[in-house]
C-alpha cells in the first residue's frame, strides 16, 4: 500500500471507535525524498512504485517471474525480445527465488500498448500458457491498462537495497551466468531505453493478430471451434472463444491443498505446484482427458460456441468373453446406465459387487479394458474374479 504519515494519537481514537487503518481519512502521502531513497539504498527499508502514471502511461514494463523454473523462462523471454530489438534486463528478486525481466522507455508509453506487446512476446517464447494457473510468469507491471480509480494498481519493489544485494538479490544479473554485474551504477547508466517510434512499430506488428490486452484472454478467435474425440479430446487451439479458454481454465486446474495450507501458515512453498494441470498443448492442438468431453459439448451448446465435433475413436477387434455372470436387478441398472453413456464412474458401497459389474460391462462391450487398482490384494482379487466368471 502507499506510504503514508498519520497522526498515531488521532489513529487510535478512530480505531477505539470501531474504525480502521483503511478507512481513516486523516492519511497524508509520503513524499519521494532522497533521504527515503537513501533508505532503500541503506537496506533499512524497501521502496516500491506504482508504475502507472495517471495518464494511464509508464516509463517501464517490467514481468515477474517467481516459480522453480523462472531462470530457464527468464532467458526465453530475454531472448525473444533480443530477436524483436527490444532491450530487456534481469533483476534477481530480494527473495533470489525469482527474477523481474525489465524494459525501459525513453518516455512514458500507453500502459495498453506496452501490455500488449510483452504479452504477445510471452506467448511467441513459451513463457506461460493461457490455460495454466502455475506458470512461473506471474504478472506484468503495470498489470492493467488503465487506472481503475480505487487505487494506485500494483506495486513493484525497486532493486539497489543494500540488505537483499548482500546476498546476490535486488539487483541486475547476467542472464546467462546469473552473476551480479559488478558494478550496478555503470550498468544502468548504459542500458537503453526504447524509443516511441519503436515503440509504435512493434505495437503496429503486434496488432495484426488478435492478443487481448489480458494475459488469461490472449487467444486467436477464428471463428468455428473443432473439436475431435480420440484417446484423449483434441481441439484445435486457433479456434478457441475467450468463454471456452476461460472455462477450461477454471476446470482443469485444481488446486493442490497442500501449497495453500503451508501459504496460510507462513511455511515456504518453494517448490510446491500451486495447481495441477489436466490441459497440455501439441501444436496447434488442446489435449484434454477424454472423459471431459460431455462437459465441453454442453458448455458450447448452452453458450451458443459455433463447434465441429467428430468422433474419431476406432474399436479394436472384438474380444469374445465366456461370461458366466448374473446380476442382481440394483446391479442391473448400472449395466443399463452404461448402455447410454460412453464416460463415467459407478459409485456403490463396499460388498455391492462393483468388481462384477465392471467384468459384466467388459463383456458387454466386448474390448480390452485397462485395470488400474493401488493395493496388490485388489489386483489380485480382479485376476481371481476374471478367472472366474470370464473364463
Amino acid at each position: 500500500m502507499p506510504a503514508v504519515k498519520v497522526d498515531p494519537y488521532r489513529l487510535k481514537l478512530h480505531q477505539i471507535k470501531g474504525g480502521t487503518f483503511k478507512d481513516f481519512k486523516e492519511k497524508e502521502y509520503k513524499p519521494v525524498t532522497e533521504s527515503e531513497i537513501e533508505k532503500h539504498l541503506k537496506g533499512e527499508q524497501f521502496i516500491g512504485i506504482y508504475p502507472l502514471l495517471t495518464d494511464n502511461t509508464s516509463w517501464f514494463i517490467a514481468a515477474d517471474f517467481d516459480e522453480t523454473n523462472w531462470i530457464e523462462q527468464c532467458r526465453s523471454f530475454i531472448r525473444i525480445c533480443s530477436e524483436n530489438g527490444i532491450p530487456a534486463y534481469l533483476e534477481r528478486s530480494r527473495s533470489g527465488n525469482g527474477g523481474h525481466v525489465w524494459i525501459f522507455f525513453e518516455k512514458p508509453y500507453p500502459a495498453v500498448k506496452s501490455r500488449k506487446i510483452v504479452i504477445s512476446l510471452l506467448q511467441k517464447s513459451g513463457v506461460f500458457s493461457i490455460f495454466d494457473k502455475a506458470s512461473s510468469f506471474d504478472r506484468l507491471f503495470p498489470n492493467q491498462d488503465y487506472l481503475s480509480g480505487k487505487g494506485f494498481g500494483n506495486l513493484i519493489a525497486l532493486p539497489f537495497n543494500k540488505a537483499a544485494m548482500e546476498n546476490g538479490n535486488c539487483c541486475f544479473i547476467d542472464p546467462e551466468t546469473l552473476a551480479p554485474y559488478p558494478d550496478q551504477q555503470t550498468f544502468i547508466n548504459v542500458i537503453r531505453r526504447l524509443s516511441i517510434p519503436e515503440l509504435e512499430r512493434l505495437y503496429a506488428d503486434t496488432s495484426k493478430i488478435n492478443v487481448s490486452h489480458k494475459v488469461e484472454e490472449t487467444v486467436a478467435d477464428y471463428g468455428k471451434t473443432f473439436i475431435s474425440l480420440r484417446e484423449n479430446v483434441y481441439i484445435n487451439r486457433n479456434s478457441l472463444p475467450i468463454s471456452l479458454v476461460n472455462f477450461l481454465k477454471d476446470e482443469l486446474n485444481f488446486a493442490n491443498t497442500e501449497f495453500f495450507v503451508r501459504k496460510n501458515m507462513g511455511k515456504s512453498t518453494w517448490e510446491t505446484k500451486r495447481y495441477f494441470k489436466a490441459i497440455s498443448e501439441d501444436g496447434g492442438d488442446l489435449v484434454i482427458p477424454r472423459g471431459f468431453i460431455g462437459r465441453i459439448l454442453k458448455f458450447c451448446k448452452e453458450n451458443k460456441i459455433d463447434f465441429e465435433f467428430k468422433d474419431e475413436r476406432q474399436k479394436q477387434v472384438e474380444q469374445n468373453y465366456s461370461c458366466s455372470i448374473s446380476l442382481y436387478p440394483y446391479q442391473e441398472l448400472a449395466l443399463e446406465a452404461t448402455t447410454k453413456k460412453d464416460f463415467g464412474v459407478i459409485v456403490s458401497p463396499p460388498g455391492t459387487g462393483k468388481t462384477i459389474i465392471g467384468l459384466k460391462i467388459i463383456a458387454e462391450k466386448k474390448q480390452p479394458a485397462l485395470i488400474l487398482v493401488h493395493r496388490k490384494q485388489l489386483a489380485d482379487q480382479w485376476i481371481e474374479r476374471i478367472q472366474t466368471f470370464l473364463g
